[in-house]
């Protein structure tokens, strides 16, 4: 049985939302309609359609969105690619060159993909191309929870990664998933979706990956069944453009006994949005998030998680981390939901910034909510800048003070990047971080 949280993420259409109606329309218009995809799929797209036209685009009105004025991305032409070309970086992600899978504006490209490194066992690949054994219509948008975003994706997206771990398969060879956008020659606008389905007993490590040139718009779907005694290990890279804004989600189902971890960086875009949403559905599950947001110039970045308990011994522990420089501004609203069903839960929840620049903004909101008499829950925020004692004695030891302050920074973020799992991608973030820092 789904979980249900007291509040809605829906804004309804009103007389003060004329714009944000034509932008949906707009979007929903270039859509192309996949004539080989499953009558059910079909139908899905159909239905979701027709409930977006109920719904508008939300607005600084809305409690969840309060403090991201959308003006900018709903003025802004946005049009789908007809043709996919698109310039491949080549990953430096040595761990997955042979299990990598490549969208370019939301279309698979099986060139630029290799799967050579896969053993037996699991699925990795378009959504157009499961075997029929696969039940894809049993998980696809059947997450609870429900925003526009999410029915924009389902009502206009076109192709679908999916990656489906078979009962009892442990895959020790990472999956990385790379969605490009090419937004150099016009704004563009793609639209991402993943199902991940993991069955009993399987294991699994994913790098979920963002990344483009130019100015466009990418609204992300991720779609998370954890069964049970199963394990997740999940990493979402955004780095996008710092023309571009990127608005996604990430909705997981774990059932009994099941173990996901995500380990979320956002670098990139201009105005960034990630819905982490966790619903834990059986008894002694885990769930761990860690977050690092670092956001430099002007750029906006806003996270807002649920964590949502149904049964006993749940534990979930979720650390994020922002580092803010310049003009940038980030913010943090993250809900945890313990019911009374959901005794000798074990839940604790940290937001930390680190704010570089006096003209940078921090707006955090952690929240538990809770009903249930025996747990052990506990949730926090510190907003904190570089210590003058610590920059005084690291120069005292021959640093400058540049040097100074860029080994507080990493000793910040390290705590985050060291629970990446793969050493390169550890190496790449270090380096990425340091050169957008001094920028």
């Amino acid at each position: 049985m789904a979980v249900q949280i007291p509040f809605s993420t829906i804004s309804q259409i009103d007389k003060d939302t004329v714009v944000e109606d034509i932008f949906f329309t707009g979007l929903l218009q270039q859509c192309q309609v996949n004539q080989a995809a499953p009558q059910w799929l079909k139908d899905l797209r159909q239905q979701s359609k027709s409930w977006l036209s109920r719904l508008s685009v939300p607005t600084k009105k809305d409690e969840d969105w309060r403090f991201i004025d959308l003006s900018a991305l709903t003025a802004g032409k946005f049009v789908t690619p007809r043709n996919i070309v698109g310039a491949f970086r080549e990953t430096p992600i040595s761990e997955t060159e042979n299990s990598r899978l490549v969208f370019i504006n939301g279309i698979y490209n099986d060139e630029l993909s290799n799967l050579a490194g896969l053993p037996q066992g699991i699925y990795v690949g378009s959504l157009n191309n499961l075997p029929d054994h696969y039940d894809a219509a049993k998980y696809f948008a059947k997450q609870p929870g429900a925003d526009a975003f999410t029915a924009l994706n389902t009502a206009g997206g076109d192709d679908v990664a999916v990656v489906w771990l078979d009962k009892n398969v442990v895959v020790e060879t990472p999956i990385h998933l790379i969605f490009i956008a090419d937004g150099e020659t016009e704004a563009s606008f793609a639209q991402p979706r993943t199902l991940i389905v993991a069955e009993i007993g399987s294991s699994i490590s994913v790098l979920e990956e963002y990344f483009g040139t130019g100015e466009y718009f990418t609204n992300a779907v991720t779609e998370i069944f954890v069964q049970s005694n199963s394990r997740v290990n999940h990493t979402r890279l955004q780095q996008e453009s710092d023309l571009s804004y990127h608005i996604g989600k990430t909705a997981v189902s774990q059932e009994r006994d099941s173990h996901y971890t995500i380990n979320e960086i956002n670098l990139g875009a201009k105005l960034f949005r990630h819905n982490p949403e966790m619903w834990q559905q059986g008894e002694q599950t885990e769930t761990n998030l860690n977050g690092l947001t670092v956001a430099t110039g002007e750029q906006i970045s806003d996270t807002h998680s649920i964590i949502a308990l149904s049964k006993p011994h749940g534990t979930t522990n979720q650390l994020h981390k922002c580092i803010i420089s310049d003009r940038a501004h980030t913010i943090f609203n993250g809900k945890v939901f313990v019911p009374k069903e959901a005794q000798l839960t074990d839940a604790t929840q940290l937001n930390r910034n680190l704010m570089l620049s006096p003209k940078a903004r921090v707006d955090t909101k952690p929240e538990l909510q809770i009903t249930a008499d025996n747990v052990k829950c506990a949730h926090g925020a510190t907003v904190s800048q570089l210590e003058a004692e610590e920059i005084f004695y690291l120069r005292s030891r021959g640093l400058s003070e540049d040097d100074a302050n860029q080994l507080l920074i990493d000793a910040f973020a390290k705590e985050i990047i060291d629970r990446l799992p793969l050493e390169s991608l550890r190496n790449r973030i270090t380096q990425t971080i340091e050169q957008k820092i001094k920028h």
